[in-house]
């Protein structure tokens, strides 16, 4: 499995759909407002990992479109899974997922954000939204995201951290558990690692 070493991602992936904001606009704002409510929650920064999931769960993975990730990460494996199977891929994706970006999220130590300037007009159905994290005696770091727009608002299905997909490097773990154990195997895998202590998980 991939480790995020990034310790912002997290924070960078918009929270509140707006049909009228340009994704640029929208990563800015909900990011601003993540990083006031970590600077302000000592709960937060301690750990607490009650309101890590909270947080997570409110601001960031109701604006992912787990099912396109997931199927982009199988990539053309996907086709031989049946529908069960590809719930319960979902399903332990998300889980994953949210199991990394609220470990993210307790890392934050008063770095900040640079989102770019964007040329996306409002009849774009996808776009790309560029940033970088910005340490105090350290490089930039930057994350992309691929964005795009449904009913409910821009959605993000990739992220692109120092030039690594996480889509792709999913893809390369996935598909060699699929060659040992089938879309079963790796749906077991998925669940054992979801279900393992947090300090084994980032192992």
């Amino acid at each position: 499995m991939i480790r995020i070493s990034t310790l912002l991602l997290a924070l960078l992936l918009p929270g509140l759909a707006g049909a009228q904001e340009s994704p640029e606009a929208l990563v800015k704002r909900v990011t601003d407002e993540v990083l006031a409510v970590i600077k302000t929650d000592k709960d937060l920064q301690s750990g607490n990992s009650a309101k890590i999931f909270a947080l997570a769960e409110q601001k960031v993975l109701p604006h992912f479109d787990f099912e396109r990730m997931t199927r982009l990460a199988v990539g053309k494996n996907w086709r031989e899974a049946n529908d069960p199977q590809k719930q319960a891929l979902v399903n332990e994706f998300r889980t994953l997922l949210v199991r990394t970006y609220s470990t993210s999220l307790s890392a934050y130590r008063n770095q900040t954000i640079d989102v770019k300037p964007g040329k996306s007009t409002p009849a774009d159905k996808e776009a790309l939204v560029r940033t970088a994290v910005i340490q105090q005696g350290g490089p930039q770091i930057p994350i992309d995201y691929s964005m795009e727009k449904t009913d409910t608002g821009w959605k993000v299905y990739d992220v692109v951290i120092d030039g690594a997909s996480l889509v792709t490097t999913y893809r390369g773990t996935f598909n060699d558990q699929i060659q040992h154990g089938g879309i079963d195997g790796l749906v077991k895998t998925l669940q054992e690692r979801n279900r393992a202590p947090e300090s084994a998980a980032k192992k």
